[in-house]
């Protein structure tokens, strides 16, 4: 297997809005410290809003200022998490009753289409607790830049852009980056979302339909957190 080394590390500190690219990482049991740790609640349907369902979310942009998050909107404007008004903001801009929370012990409700063409045939799950992610097997992803090929990583929203290539042989082995340890669980299938535009990338179906036919539907790795630590720039991959 090639070696791979991080590249760059991302924050996603509200789910589905665009992130922070971050030069170090504190990476608890949750994932990378502040990684989706905020999500916009509907209050009609009683689901944490992704972009399969709010595309709008992708041309906003979050990042972590201290124990708070704050939000930029396409418009230019900002709001607080902690701030009473954010919500009404954020209402506004979407169109429907929102609320912005911060991740508790339990998960979200999360939906999906499975006709990605056409945004048809929905069904939901339930997430795990502790920060807004889909799956109780991924709480940290990887991805290689082999593996994007000329792809926008800002489609797949990975945590870690790894120079080199062969994270998919990563699949049942522990890891470790700087002194976090990690269990990489499984390959991560791609949805909806990697379609959907956003700040300068158009809609583009191609990208899905290449992946459901050429990669098994899947790109990019998660893994779950054994040991706690930091990770920075430049840490090469080591198995275990």
């Amino acid at each position: 297997m090639t070696n791979l080394t991080v590249s760059e590390i991302w924050r996603y500190p509200i789910k589905s809005v665009g992130g922070e690219q971050i030069a170090m990482a504190t990476v608890l049991d949750t994932g990378i410290v502040g990684d989706r740790g905020w999500g916009i609640f509907d209050a009609e349907t009683g689901t944490v809003l992704t972009a399969r369902r709010a595309p709008d979310l992708l041309f906003a942009n979050a990042s972590l200022e201290g124990d708070d998050v704050s939000i930029t909107l396409p418009d230019g404007t900002t709001c607080r998490g902690r701030d009473e008004a954010c919500n009404e903001q954020l209402s506004s801009w979407l169109g429907r009753a929102v609320e912005l929370r911060a991740a508790g012990a339990e998960g979200g409700t999360y939906e999906v289409p499975l006709d990605f063409e056409n945004d048809e045939n929905w069904v939901s799950w339930q997430g795990p607790g502790g920060a807004w992610h889909d799956s109780s097997k991924s709480r940290l992803s990887l991805v290689s830049r082999t593996s994007l090929r000329d792809w926008d990583q800002r489609r797949f929203r990975s945590n870690v852009i790894l120079d080199g290539a062969g994270e998919d042989d990563l699949v049942g082995s522990a890891i470790q980056i700087g002194d976090a340890v990690l269990d990489v669980k499984k390959r991560i299938d791609r949805c909806v979302i990697v379609t959907r535009p956003q700040p300068g990338l158009e809609r583009d179906l191609d990208v899905l339909r290449t992946i459901n036919a050429e990669l098994e539907t899947c790109l990019s790795v998660g893994a779950l957190v054994t040991t706690e630590g930091t990770i920075h720039q430049g840490d090469a991959l080591t198995t275990l």
